[in-house]
């Protein structure tokens, strides 16, 4: 029997239109195939709604979140504000707020490799290979959010790098909890022997570890992880760790994969879940028909599985795209010397592709 939900969709700015208008087809195509109601709607958010509302998120688009069950994003920035430091509404301001005002705590980066991109990436096929990680990033305290100061003479700037017992372990069961459904094992990283905050952070692990005694569980500092990450990825699994870090380090983990085009993400609470690729607005291709589009259905793979319990649907997804890259089609930014230039897409052919295999593709 199929469910009935309400999606909010915001494509933001740059290329997000381009990219979320494959997630949402796929959304259709998924609730056509197994019987789902998928209702949607739009809204603005980034300089988009900047130019429209002087409001990077409009209260309009606040109110349409809180009433969905949950949101497909696109991507959030604008040239102009890179090069004026010194604006004071800025796009990402609606990203911060939107994840504080839905209490969307642990932002969910799975780095899942497919075979036939190994090459894609920098790092050697033979390092990269069985590579699974996913990364709970916790995402509304630390650096982004305590107190921004800058002294009268504008000279000295300082940003307050807080976090709260709650925040440490809230985050912490997330992380555990899956571990469990993996492979049992969870790599927290902090950098305990500098900062407090990070003691504060490694204390309420320890403390949360041991409900789960079954977890083998790992300490590691930043600067370590981020070493280790490149040198062998697949040492780790589970990856728990503050805002800051997991911003650095999930990165750092798209160039294994290959591409920035190809990651997934999902900003969850104990509500509405908010999903999005990992990759920047990307103005300098936007409305090339350049694009990788494949993160975002990702995205929509992970929408359907974690708000919606969809997991067969889901490989559906994952399937699809699986073949599609099987099948020697790539988009620029994941294509290389071995690709047939024919076979080489813009984001519009590369989502009728994966249309084409999700359609055609039978479950295992």
């Amino acid at each position: 029997m199929g469910i009935k939900k309400h999606i909010l969709v915001i494509p933001g700015d740059g290329i997000g239109p381009e990219v979320t208008t494959w997630g949402k087809a796929v959304l259709e195509n998924i609730a056509e195939e197994y019987g789902h109601e998928f209702t949607f709607d739009g809204a603005l958010m980034g300089h988009a709604a900047i130019e429209v509302t002087g409001s990077p998120l409009p209260d309009d688009t606040l109110a349409k979140a809180k009433a969905s069950d949950a949101i497909l994003f696109g991507a959030i920035g604008h040239i102009k504000y890179d090069n004026d430091p010194s604006a004071k509404v800025r796009p990402e301001q609606g990203l911060l707020k939107i994840r504080k005002e839905l209490g969307l705590y642990a932002n969910l980066r799975p780095i899942m490799l497919f075979d036939e991109l190994l090459d894609a990436s920098s790092l050697k096929p033979e390092i990269l290979k069985g590579t699974d990680i996913l990364f709970f990033r916790e995402l509304t305290g630390d650096v982004y959010f305590g107190e921004k100061k800058r002294s009268e003479d504008g000279n000295t700037g300082s940003d307050l790098m807080i976090y709260h017992r709650y925040e440490v372990e809230r985050i912490a069961v997330k992380a555990y909890e899956a571990a469990m459904l993996r492979s049992k094992r969870l790599c927290s990283v902090d950098k305990a022997n500098v900062l407090e905050t990070s003691r504060l952070w490694r204390e309420v692990v320890q403390e949360v570890a041991k409900r789960y005694p079954e977890v083998e569980t790992e300490h590691m500092f930043i600067d370590n992880a981020a070493m280790q990450l490149v040198k062998n990825p697949k040492k780790f699994d589970v990856v728990l760790t503050a805002n800051l870090f997991g911003d650095i380090l999930t990165d750092e983990a798209s160039q294994i994969a290959g591409s920035m085009g190809m990651l997934a993400s999902a900003s969850i609470g104990d509500g509405t879940g908010f999903f999005e690729p990992i990759h920047g607005s990307a103005h300098d291709i936007a409305g090339q028909n350049k694009a990788n589009p494949l993160a975002s259905i990702l995205s929509v793979a992970l929408m359907l599985e974690i708000s919606f319990g969809l997991t067969e649907e889901a490989k559906r997804i994952t399937d699809a795209i699986d073949k599609t890259l099987k099948a020697g089609y790539r988009t620029g930014d994941i294509a290389d010397a071995h690709t047939d230039p024919a076979k080489i897409l813009g984001t519009k052919q590369m989502g009728q592709k994966v249309l084409q295999y999700l359609k055609e593709t039978v479950l295992n």
